[in-house]
């Protein structure tokens, strides 16, 4: 059989599946974006400036002109937040974060601490098929720099180290993969940053990350329940949205002095 060339370019192909996946128009897209897994951070960030929720065939999404931020939920998993990358990546965008949950794997650990990955350990297969086994899973740094200041800057407490990520499910039953984890010293375990981090980097967006620990499975009564789950949002999303939307202004801001710095010198 011969093999047919497309009659669609990859950005074309790009928008309208993001377009079909969202609900919304490419126009609508901000430059500054938020990933989530969770729905109800969408319906909270839209909520604040009482602009639309739109809804596709996959994700959830809202805009806010004002701030020049869009929100995406992307679902949960490796594969989700590889696609959801891929099909932003032809948009114009100054930077993206993600704000995820994570189980904590450090005794000193709390729920409703931040994690601040520093790295990504790449157990999930999807990201093989963006660079080699060898290459590691790295966050983009200017962007992670905009995330501490914001930590730092409201006393926060936070947590900046390794994350495990995987999409093995039921691992907290799982003594001998348990174990690994804590031979291995990672600080978190989760689904999407190694992804994200090493797609981001080969379709050259600046990508970074802001977790909150929902979770302490290593920890006696520390697997999250219907309860714990009602808690960690009720108490912590709202200041998790802050602190992503604080981020992003925070970076564009540097880079417009980057930007002005450069024009100055030449």
């Amino acid at each position: 059989m011969k093999i047919r060339k497309s009659c669609l370019s990859q950005e074309q192909y790009a928008f309208e599946t993001l377009e079909r996946y969202s609900g919304c128009q490419i126009s609508q897209f901000e430059k500054n974006i938020i990933l989530t897994n969770f729905p109800a951070y969408v319906d909270y960030f839209a909520a604040r400036n009482n602009n639309p929720v739109y809804e596709g065939r996959m994700f959830k999404t809202a805009h806010d002109k004002d701030e020049g931020i869009t929100i995406l939920d992307i679902k949960i998993g490796s594969t989700a937040a590889a696609l959801a990358v891929d099909l932003i990546s032809f948009l114009p965008i100054n930077g993206v974060v993600l704000l995820g949950m994570c189980a904590g794997l450090k005794q000193h650990h709390m729920v409703g601490d931040y994690i601040l990955p520093t790295a990504g350990i790449r157990n999930e297969g999807t990201s093989l098929h963006y660079s080699p086994p060898e290459m590691p899973a790295l966050p983009c740094f200017k962007l992670q720099r905009s995330v501490m200041d914001v930590l730092e800057k409201s006393r926060s407490r936070f947590h900046a180290g390794v994350t495990y990520t995987s999409n093995i499910r039921f691992w907290e039953f799982n003594d001998s993969f348990k174990q690994n984890l804590v031979d291995l010293n990672v600080d978190a375990y989760e689904l999407e940053c190694a992804t994200l981090f090493t797609c981001a980097g080969f379709r050259r967006i600046s990508l970074g990350a802001l977790l909150l620990v929902s979770d302490l499975p290593l920890q006696d009564g520390g697997i999250k329940t219907k309860a714990l789950d009602a808690l960690v949002y009720e108490r912590y999303m709202p200041d998790h949205i802050e602190k992503g939307i604080e981020t992003l202004m925070t970076y564009q801001k540097g880079l417009k002095k980057e930007n002005w710095i450069f024009a100055e010198s030449h």
